[in-house]
């Protein structure tokens, strides 16, 4: 039988998923239609959907755009689909390396950060989203409504029904990998990734 990977607000299936997922089967949830996603959903609604059904949820930049008061919905609505062998595997903005990097480069908050596919990224675009994208499309759920350190993305997750986590820092981005239950030696190794005091 094969994993499956609920990918969430992912956008298209044309965007590759990380190397970790080869051999798992790819469901694409996001709220956008256009990018033919097998899932037409808002995360906050996850609770609708069957329960117990993926291995894996990969979340990447996506957590962000919901309020504070919304992110224990989607969390729940995480436990809700995943199986209990299974994990949610977050990215986020590192709202704290931002700041930090802000003040050590003395930056201004619209002064680029680092070019980007997309062309040069602020400060502003890391903490409210891409403003280019926001301005164009008209859609204020492009915009950052959230932010995360690595400490209060740990705590979220404990909070909400993860207490196994396991984080990485890098690239102004948290990555979190977190599971209901102990993990199984496999998926610790999977990721390579150091569980957080």
């Amino acid at each position: 039988m094969t994993n499956k990977v609920l990918n969430v607000g992912g956008n298209s299936k044309a965007i590759p998923l990380p190397p970790q997922y080869a051999g798992f089967e790819h469901i694409l949830l996001d709220i956008d239609p256009s990018g033919n996603p097998d899932v037409v959903c808002d995360a906050r609604q996850l609770d609708t959907l069957t329960a117990d059904q993926y291995d894996a949820i990969y979340c990447s930049h996506n957590l962000e755009h919901y309020y504070a008061h919304d992110v224990p919905k989607v969390l729940a609505g995480f436990r809700h689909v995943l199986k209990d062998s299974g994990f949610v595997h977050i990215r986020v903005p590192d709202v704290d390396a931002l700041m930090r990097t802000v003040l050590a480069k003395n930056l201004d908050l619209t002064d680029t950060l680092y070019q980007s596919p997309a062309g040069p990224i602020t400060a502003l675009d890391v903490l409210y989203g891409y403003g280019k994208k926001i301005a164009e499309s008209g859609e204020d759920f492009f915009a950052h409504k959230t932010g995360f350190t690595p400490k209060s993305l740990l705590h979220a997750l404990r909070q909400h029904g993860f207490p196994w986590v396991f984080t990485q820092t890098g690239n102004l981005e948290i990555q979190a990998v977190a599971f209901t239950h102990e993990p199984s030696d496999a998926a610790k190794q999977l990721f390579k990734l150091q569980v957080m005091a």
